[in-house]
């Protein structure tokens, strides 16, 4: 034992190694679709594991530095990233990550076949991740309020396979006054004089204090134009793009980058708009309402990253488990830590089912086979799902971490980004807090809470009296009872522990009607 070296855990082809996924997508996708989507999977999970891994790790080492004056002295505010990071995007375009989605050739389950390829992609990505949830959700706000010419100008590049054409989107929302709460939007839209390459109306004037993928070739954002309301009322959602035809940044100052907790690699800034030319979505004073299209997907794809950091940190903490000896055996023969393991992969099987179930229905309203019960239910419950993976994902990467022991705890094993990057599912698109009350309001607005409550009482595993799924659905019954009657304030005072519960009984539901 003296000169002993202990062997780190090792992944393999993150598709094949994953019976859970290769069961569900077996058991749930037509015939036509998985001959396609199982091979393509099969080819993406062996790049998660080689050249994807390769790039992450140098995107990690490498982070995005701002440079705001070029030797002369003028003001370029250039962001130089890692080649990694260059070529992790390229790998996004190149396998469809968020076309596949809009390509629609596999009805509703186009969508199960690109959170698929979302879940594979992700944990090797860098956080990658995050701006292809804008992406996406730009490219579904422009399909459904852009004109004509915008969607041809901006879709052709959001959901291209060429990496040379393909385009990343941002969603700056955030500002001084508040995150989540956009009503204190101080960013002022006035009327453009002049013409620009996509039709601008507007100019926009104001700080963003947190604005992610800030390399990215357009963003979404809100503001308010003049002479509109104070409060969310008054703000109207706008597109811009970031660069001239000259490749110089449209009247968009950088200030600095954000020094995170975690997801170093994806640069994330601080910026004013200095009357940038931007085009106005929808109409006016409906910006709050249009840009919940996009927040319906990113707080999915939030979901799915999630889950995907869940599935790696257990990756690693099984091929661990299998080569550490503690106390005379491998870690994995150790009955406790079996024990351990295995409420780990149900937690991560619970928000995997939930996930997808969730994805299905997104699908299923983008093709317009979506029946009004099940509109509710996706707008209901993707706020839930968000809240609840994300939480989840914290507890997983922990505990794994603590698997490992010191070397959880040292950088250069790769393991704290675990915990580090893992926190922030439970902060991007939504706190829990926050989430669990846009699940109130759908109850309110929508009188959505019948609709789930007929949901739970008629799935599978109610009518099959599934043990695991009768004990969750009583606690959920049982608390909804004890609100009943109650005021708002009582309501919203549980809303997190209702929120949580509703996550656990959806999530043992969706296992057994995958037979998970």
């Amino acid at each position: 034992m003296k000169n002993f070296y202990q062997e780190g855990p090792s992944l393999t082809n993150t598709f094949e190694s994953d019976e859970i996924l290769k069961k569900f997508l077996t058991k749930v996708l037509p015939p036509d679709c998985q001959r396609e989507a199982l091979p393509h999977l099969a080819h993406l999970g062996q790049r998660a594991v080689t050249d994807m891994l390769d790039w992450a790790q140098e995107a990690e080492a490498q982070p995005p530095v701002h440079v705001p004056f070029d030797p002369w002295g003028r003001r370029i505010d250039d962001i130089k990233v890692s080649n990694g990071w260059k070529q992790l995007e390229k790998v996004a375009a190149e396998e469809g990550i968020v076309a596949t989605a809009y390509e629609r050739r596999f009805g509703a389950f186009s969508r199960v076949y690109q959170m698929a390829l979302l879940y594979i992609y992700s944990p090797s990505s860098a956080i990658f991740s995050c701006p292809l949830a804008m992406t996406d959700g730009a490219a579904r706000a422009l399909e459904l309020y852009g004109t004509p010419e915008l969607k041809t100008r901006g879709m052709s590049h959001l959901l291209s396979k060429d990496s040379t054409s393909f385009w990343t989107a941002g969603q700056w929302m955030t500002e001084r006054t508040g995150g989540s709460d956009v009503s204190g939007t101080s960013t002022d839209a006035h009327p453009y004089q002049g013409q620009s390459s996509f039709g601008a109306t507007h100019t926009l004037h104001g700080t963003k204090w947190f604005t992610s993928a800030t390399t990215s070739q357009m963003a979404l954002t809100l503001a308010r134009p003049a002479g509109a309301p104070a409060g969310s009322r008054g703000l109207s959602l706008f597109y811009l793009e970031l660069r001239n035809n000259q490749g110089q940044l449209n009247n968009i100052q950088i200030h600095r980058l954000k020094d995170k907790l975690g997801t170093k690699a994806l640069p994330t800034a601080e910026l004013s708009l200095q009357g940038t030319p931007a085009r106005m979505m929808g109409g006016e004073g409906e910006g709050v309402k249009r840009i919940a299209s996009v927040l319906n997907i990113t707080r999915i794809y939030n979901s799915m990253c999630a889950v995907g950091h869940m599935r790696r940190a257990l990756d690693l903490a099984q091929s661990y488990s299998k080569k550490r000896t503690a106390f005379g055996k491998l870690l994995i023969d150790h009955p406790l830590h079996r024990e351990t393991l295995r409420w780990l992969e149900e937690d991560f099987r619970h928000s995997f089912a939930f996930s997808f179930l969730v994805a299905h229905l997104l699908g299923k309203e983008e093709v317009g086979e979506i029946s009004a019960a099940e509109r509710t239910l996706l707008r209901t419950l993707t706020p839930v799902l968000k809240l609840y993976t994300a939480k989840k994902a914290m507890i997983v990467s922990s505990e794994v971490v603590e698997i490992f022991g010191g070397a959880g705890y040292v950088e250069d094993t790769g393991l704290p980004r675990l915990v580090r990057d893992g926190q922030v599912f439970s902060i991007w698109e939504g706190t829990t807090n926050v989430l669990a009350l846009d699940m109130l309001r759908a109850f309110e607005k929508e009188q959505s809470l019948p609709v789930v409550m007929e949901y739970l009482k008629n799935s599978p595993a109610a009518k099959a009296n599934q043990p695991k799924f009768m004990a969750k659905w009583t606690v959920f019954q049982e608390l909804v009872n004890k609100l009943n009657g109650n005021s708002p304030e009582t309501w919203e005072s549980n809303a997190r522990q209702l929120a949580l519960s509703l996550g656990d009984v959806m999530g043992e539901a969706a296992v057994y009607n995958f037979e998970l």
